[in-house]
């Protein structure tokens, strides 16, 4: 397994992340434990999770997830072998209440909307904290902008949809002083625009505040929007924040089960969810699936092999957050790391392909 630094002070995290987010709604604990414990024998430091997993989101198992993981983590006395990353609902004008409801025990009867204001910021580390039974968290990101920013399949800026956010430098504050206590020692970015990478790390700047060592937005071979005007202001000699892509193998679309002879299962994220995450599995997003797949196929690889190899190749990447429901696809996943490396002719007809079907995943 290789290693990397987030950002120019961050934690030396794998190449590869744990992603969480199923697990206690397509997995069972028992499952969760078993691909924690595989992960780390395999050389895997860094988890990922969030206050409001498992996803689909709902009332009855926000917060499950992070408990598993805690409880993991006590039976195993391994605090200090993993990056435990995880991270605070960004804003809503619209609901989920139950997310800032879950911060306490027993839950808020009278919860405010989710908003990055300092006293949301402080309540979602405090509980995070108390279900991942740690006294800190390594990286604490920012899940999705406190303002209307074009994401989740979004493209187009739509001002209409504008309302204000919470100040940038009261966000960074809040983060400021996490770090200050002891219970944050790094923050990053999630879902953001250039727009909002630039005002975070000059608020940083201004504040004395450790900047932001890494941003987590959608991105694999079917939505390579970040190579363009983030990838400029998240370069090393720029703002320096390493990327971790999650949405890797567009939540399953990316691999052979969708494919001529797959066979999906009952308990696939598409089959299960049809309507959560449709952008993964548009028309266009299925199209340019199976282009890569015959692609993957003349290279002797399967389709999320080349998928996960395709983001390791990229200078801009530091650790691809990998999800699985079974272990067969967390050992396959796993293997595009250590074992698998894409040639020069490979990668051209990868860039072939997205020039004939740009982005599928984009949904306006």
């Amino acid at each position: 397994m290789r290693y990397t630094k987030l950002g120019g002070d961050g934690p030396e995290v794998s190449i590869v992340c744990l992603g969480t987010m199923a697990w206690g709604e397509q997995n069972t604990e028992e499952e969760a434990w078993e691909q924690l414990d595989y992960a780390l024998a395999h050389g895997v430091n860094f988890i990922d999770t969030a206050e409001l997993y498992p996803v689909p989101p709902r009332p009855e198992t926000c917060g499950r997830t992070e408990e598993m993981i805690g409880r993991w983590l006590q039976a195993r006395g391994c605090r200090d072998k993993v990056v435990l990353a995880s991270k605070v609902m960004g804003g809503s004008k619209d609901g989920r209440t139950f997310v800032p409801a879950n911060r306490t025990v027993p839950p808020a009867a009278d919860a405010p909307k989710p908003r990055l204001e300092p006293a949301q910021i402080f309540a979602a580390v405090a509980g995070s904290l108390r279900r991942l039974q740690t006294d800190y968290i390594d990286l604490l990101q920012l899940h999705w902008p406190d303002r209307w920013a074009p994401c989740f399949g979004k493209n187009q800026f739509r001002p209409e949809e504008h309302y204000d956010p919470v100040p940038f430098e009261e966000q960074v504050a809040a983060v400021g002083q996490l770090i200050k206590e002891g219970k944050v020692r790094h923050w990053g970015l999630s879902n953001e625009t250039p727009f909002g990478v630039c005002k975070m790390c000059e608020a940083a700047a201004k504040l004395g505040v450790p900047p932001p060592v890494s941003i987590q937005n959608d991105f694999s071979l079917l939505d390579r929007r970040f190579e363009g005007h983030l990838a400029e202001a998240c370069a090393p000699f720029n703002y320096n924040l390493g990327l971790l892509p999650y949405g890797p193998l567009a939540g399953g679309t990316l691999t052979d089960k969708y494919q001529s002879g797959g066979n999906a299962g009952p308990n696939a994220r598409h089959v299960k969810f049809p309507g959560f995450q449709p952008r993964y599995h548009s028309e266009r997003s299925l199209a340019a699936a199976a282009k890569y797949y015959e692609l993957a196929q003349s290279k002797g690889l399967s389709l999320a092999q080349l998928a996960l190899a395709w983001c390791k190749s990229r200078w801009y990447v530091a650790s691809t957050i990998i999800g699985a429901t079974t272990m067969e696809q967390l050992k396959e996943d796993i293997d595009a790391f250590e074992n698998v490396d894409l040639d020069e002719q490979t990668l051209a007809a990868i860039d072939a392909i997205h020039l004939q079907i740009r982005n599928p995943n984009v949904m306006d």
